[in-house]
């Protein structure tokens, strides 16, 4: 069972469906806008997400050639077969709900979203892997994409003239924490491509560990840090500043974890280094996940 549990990156997976959680229950409904979706509305949208998500992992995986997905000190293999059995029943689900939501929500044409997402992935490992980056900005858009989700099935469908202002602001609040997230999980994935350095390599993969060298790439990713921390600076002045609270939350539990994460990816320089850093942006993602239930009593 722990085999599957990563070969589809489980904790992953909760973290998408706790920020789409967050999203509905600590973002929409404490403001009372207009929504589409109720709780069985919200949970479809939630395991289709995943659902995709896990599809594409699994797809990864076999892309990379890595079939025994567990750590080295265990015995259980998955196998390439399994594995795309697995790959076809997660899109599948993940396809069929989402067609289903698209038409009970009124909108059919959403339904291709669901599809577009789901052939993505097996057009990266098909035809485009050789494409330097576009596996790393495409896991930050599926991240991103999963976010953004909640808006397009829950928000948009119940804007009308009346409520137009107020649903702009709550639409714009989660495009800003999408685009955090896709730059987060950018990072994070480019970080990652440093650990798996030498299967890729053995995979014929082109990653940019692999094209700069180690050194230079985690230069890069210091470098790259300096963009979330600055958006978040820029967010906290333009929006929040008159409640120093807020302002103490952000800068201790995001900003100042990123400033070490700069600072100790620049000159990491082995695997356990590199998984202590990737597991900061996971624990950042998650908290910057949290403050999403805060807004209730910010802009309130």
């Amino acid at each position: 069972m722990q085999a599957y549990l990563k070969l589809i990156k489980f904790d992953n997976l909760i973290l998408i469906a706790l920020a789409q959680l967050f999203i509905k229950y600590g973002l929409f409904e404490p403001f009372d806008i207009d929504i589409t979706l109720n709780a069985f509305g919200i949970s479809l949208l939630i395991v289709s997400t995943i659902s995709l998500v896990a599809a594409a992992n699994i797809m990864l995986h076999i892309q990379n050639k890595e079939y025994a997905i567990i750590e080295e000190t265990s015995e259980a293999v998955i196998s390439e077969k399994i594995m795309n059995r697995l790959f076809i029943i997660f899109n599948v689900i993940g396809v069929a709900i989402g067609f289903y939501l698209s038409n009970i929500i009124g909108k059919p044409k959403l339904a291709a979203l669901f599809i577009v997402v789901s052939g993505v992935f097996y057009i990266y490992t098909t035809y485009l892997k050789e494409i330097l980056v576009l596996k790393n900005i495409l896991i930050g858009v599926l991240m991103a994409l999963g976010l953004i989700g909640v808006t397009i099935f829950d928000l948009l469908p119940a804007i009308t003239e009346q409520n137009r202002v107020s649903q702009k602001v709550i639409f714009l609040i989660v495009v800003d924490y999408s685009i955090f997230a896709f730059i987060i999980v950018t990072i994070r994935e480019i970080l990652k491509d440093c650990i798996h350095i030498d299967r890729d390599h053995n995979a014929g993969l082109p990653t940019i560990p692999i094209t700069l060298g180690k050194e230079r790439t985690t230069k890069l990713i210091s470098g790259l840090t300096l963009i979330p921390i600055g958006l978040i600076i820029y967010y906290v002045y333009t929006y929040l500043f008159n409640n120093s609270i807020a302002v103490v939350i952000v800068l201790g539990l995001l900003v100042a974890p990123l400033l070490y994460f700069m600072f100790k990816s620049w000159g990491a320089e082995n695997n356990k280094e590199f998984k202590t850093l990737s597991l900061i942006l996971k624990i950042v993602l998650f908290i910057a996940s949290l403050s999403l239930l805060l807004y209730q009593f910010i802009l309130k």
